[in-house]
């Protein structure tokens, strides 16, 4: 079966962040396979005791000023408007991979000055 990649490519340009979890998610149960980096895997059998190298920030609770946690996330992810609602309105969401702990503690002061809740992993 052919198909054509380049319109595959500008389907998903134009999805939201929310429709491309789901379509992630239906890939990995389809073909029983996973989107988690190979990195994740290595980190996984490093020593426990081991300094972590990366945090990712996942907002648990938009709180009550849900406008301001948006453009907190707008301002920190570089989203728009529809995709930051998303993630703020979909919680628990991860707001940003892989970063260093200077950079998630910056990022969970900013969400947790408008009231969020915010885990680093």
């Amino acid at each position: 079966m052919a198909f054509d990649k380049d319109s595959i490519i500008a389907s998903l340009k134009e999805a939201s962040i929310s429709d491309l979890n789901d379509l992630v998610k239906a890939i990995e149960e389809e073909f029983d396979v996973s989107a988690a980096a190979p990195v994740a895997v290595a980190a996984a059998g490093a020593d426990a005791g081991a300094a972590k190298d990366s945090y990712d920030v996942e907002l648990t609770e938009s709180g009550d000023q849900k406008v301001k946690a948006i453009k907190a996330v707008r301002e920190i992810t570089g989203l728009g408007l529809k995709d930051a609602k998303g993630l703020v309105d979909s919680v628990p969401s991860v707001i940003k991979e892989g970063v260093t702990e200077d950079e998630a503690n910056d990022i969970k002061a900013k969400l947790e000055e408008v009231g969020g809740v915010v885990t680093l992993k």
